[in-house]
C-alpha cells in the first residue's frame, strides 16, 4: 500500500497578505504545492490529500485537478469549527480553527494507510520525500513515527528573524524534545537566538521541525483523545493551538511511541514574509538550472 501525502492548506497566512497557498512561483505559475507533490509522485507516494477551508475546495480543485489527473489520487477533507464531531461537547467562540494537530484530524476518515504530513507553504526537497516515503514504506507503525529534520542553517530567511522547533536527539536518533527558539536569525557566520536579552548560538547542522512527519492512522486516536483534553483545557483561551509537536511531545513523555528524527541535507525555503517571494523564485529557477525539476513541472 502507497503511502499519501496530506498537505496543510487551511490556514489563510495572515502575515503574508494573500492565499500564498496558491501563489504562483515556478515558471509557469506553479505552486510551491505543486513541487512538493511532484518530488511526493517521484519517491513513491499514491495520493494527496489537501486539508482546506471548506470554502475553497472549488478553487483548489479547479487549480489541482487538471495538474494531477491520472498522476496521483486525490482527495479534500476541511478544517472546520465543528469540535463536537471529536467528542467535544462544548461551545466554543473563536476566530481561527486549532491549529494543525486539529488539521490532521479532519482526515480521519479517508487515510487508511502510512502518511505524511506538510505544511502547503514550504519547499522541502526531493530527499525529504524519499527518506520518508522509505520511513513509512518499511519502519512506520503504532509505536514508530518519525519527522524531517532539516540543518538550521539551511531554513533561515534573509528578511526577518524566525521561530524554528529545535529538536534534542538521543543517541539513537530519537527525538527526545522540541525546544521552540523564537528570534533565530544569522549575524555575520554566526545561527544565534535570542532569549532574555542574551544571545545564544547555534550551530549551523542543528536540527530542527520544518512540519514534515511521518504517522500511521493510529496517531488519529491518540490526538482525538489528547484534542478532547486540550480544547476542555484552553476553552477560555480563543488562540490557543493544537500543535503536532503537542502530540509528539505527549507520546515520548508517555513511552508510547518514538519519533525518529530522519536526517536531510536538503535545503528548505518558505514564504514567511512577503520579500521572500523573489528568493523563492530564484532558488526553483536555479533548481531547474540544474537539472531538478523540468522547466514545465506538468506537461
Amino acid at each position: 500500500m502507497k503511502p499519501t501525502l496530506l498537505i496543510l492548506a487551511a490556514g489563510m497566512a495572515s502575515r503574508y497578505g494573500s492565499m500564498k497557498q496558491i501563489d504562483g512561483f515556478g515558471p509557469n505559475g506553479e505552486t510551491i504545492i505543486d513541487y512538493s507533490i511532484y518530488d511526493a509522485i517521484k519517491a513513491g507516494f499514491g495520493k494527496v490529500v489537501f486539508i482546506i477551508k471548506e470554502e475553497f475546495v472549488d478553487n483548489f480543485k479547479s487549480i489541482f485537478e487538471p495538474k494531477l489527473n491520472g498522476k496521483i489520487e486525490t482527495d479534500y477533507v476541511f478544517q472546520n469549527f465543528d469540535i463536537k464531531q471529536y467528542g467535544v461537547d462544548l461551545e466554543i467562540e473563536r476566530a481561527k480553527p486549532w491549529g494543525t494537530a486539529h488539521a490532521v484530524l479532519a482526515a480521519r476518515n479517508v487515510v487508511k494507510e502510512p502518511f505524511a504530513v506538510i505544511n502547503a507553504d514550504d519547499f522541502y526537497g526531493l530527499d525529504a520525500f524519499q527518506k520518508m516515503y522509505t520511513f513509512l514504506t518499511t519502519e512506520a507503525n503504532g509505536t514508530t513515527y518519525s519527522m524531517i529534520g532539516y540543518e538550521i542553517g539551511k531554513t533561515l530567511s534573509e528578511h526577518g528573524s524566525v521561530s524554528r522547533g529545535v529538536c534534542k536527539v538521543d543517541a539513537s536518533g530519537n527525538l527526545e524534545e522540541i525546544v521552540e527558539r523564537t528570534n533565530v536569525y544569522k549575524e555575520f557566520d554566526v545561527i544565534v537566538y535570542e532569549e532574555n536579552d542574551h544571545k545564544h548560538p547555534l550551530e549551523f547542522d542543528t536540527r530542527v521541525s520544518m512540519n514534515f512527519w511521518g504517522f500511521t492512522p493510529d496517531i488519529f486516536n491518540i490526538s482525538q483523545e489528547l484534542f478532547k483534553e486540550f480544547a476542555h483545557a484552553h476553552k477560555d483561551s480563543p488562540k490557543a493551538e493544537f500543535f503536532i509537536p503537542l502530540v509528539g511531545d505527549h507520546l515520548i513523555r508517555a513511552k508510547k511511541a518514538d519519533v525518529k528524527v530522519i536526517p536531510t541535507s536538503s535545503q528548505w525555503f518558505g514564504v514567511t514574509y512577503k520579500e521572500d517571494k523573489p528568493i523563492v523564485q530564484e532558488s526553483i529557477d536555479q533548481l531547474i538550472k540544474d537539472g531538478t525539476y523540468p522547466d514545465n513541472l506538468w506537461n
